[in-house]
């Protein structure tokens, strides 16, 4: 079983993945529940560096459940026919949104804040005034509780008191996974080839350094795992 899954002993590994640090490393043999990972990675391909979680009720693993992204919604009330609006995140404040702006438009003005940068909110619905725009935190700023924005209205014109509002639809941050999933255990070691009804061996990387820039995309791994497993493995980035 060991040599099946990369493991010289039950601690080290020999030759392993590129985003795993060098010495002193802890490694583990454990058990994937293949169904648990094809519901995820319908392809059946489970890549190396995937965070994975033990499901309570059985000692099997299965993928870290991840946490939520913030979603805040921008709403008009007050029928404006003109003006702007502007909207402010941690301390800095946009260029004036036009009251009939586009999710597109909402995007790029909040996108222009260094507090936010490109990349890191994606927007739905709109255009204004009569349908609210939603805003997602995501890159840098996925999975994580970040302060509601705020609103200054005076700039609209028309209508009657018109008022722009932000409301926090979904924090961030907030844990997705139950039964055991919710709590990252460690990285999955070596690439796994899963299918419906076979568990399959594999082991768990739990102790030791981890490049988290080297990670697969659609590792799973958010700052919800990273507090998880914090005691036992230092995140760092090549070069840093």
């Amino acid at each position: 079983m060991y040599s099946d899954i990369g493991l010289t002993k039950t601690s080290g590994v020999t030759g392993g993945p590129s985003w795993a640090g060098e010495f002193p490393v802890d490694v583990a043999p454990i058990t994937l529940d293949a169904d648990a990972f094809l519901a995820v990675f319908t392809d059946g391909y489970v890549p190396s560096g995937v965070v994975i979680a033990k499901v309570t009720a059985t000692g099997r693993y299965a993928p870290y459940g991840g946490s939520s992204e913030e979603v805040q919604t921008v709403t008009i009330t007050g029928t404006p026919t003109g003006g702007t609006y502007t909207l402010t995140f941690n301390g800095q404040t946009t260029a004036a949104i036009p009251y009939n702006a586009t999710a597109a438009q909402v995007k790029t003005a909040l996108e222009a804040l260094s507090t936010i940068g490109a990349g890191n909110v994606t927007t739905a619905g709109g255009p204004h005034p009569g349908t609210a725009v939603t805003v997602t935190f995501v890159g840098t700023l996925a999975n994580t509780n970040v302060a509601q924005m705020t609103a200054n209205s005076a700039g609209l014109t028309g209508g009657s008191t018109p008022t722009v509002t932000v409301t926090t639809t979904t924090a961030g941050g907030t844990e997705l996974g139950s039964a055991g999933t919710e709590t990252a255990r460690g990285h999955l070691l070596n690439d796994r080839q899963v299918r419906a009804g076979k568990h399959v061996d594999a082991a768990l990387y739990y102790r030791g350094r981890v490049y988290e820039d080297l990670l697969p995309a659609g590792s799973l791994f958010d700052e919800n795992a990273r507090a998880d497993l914090a005691a036992s493995i230092y995140y760092d980035k090549v070069g840093a």
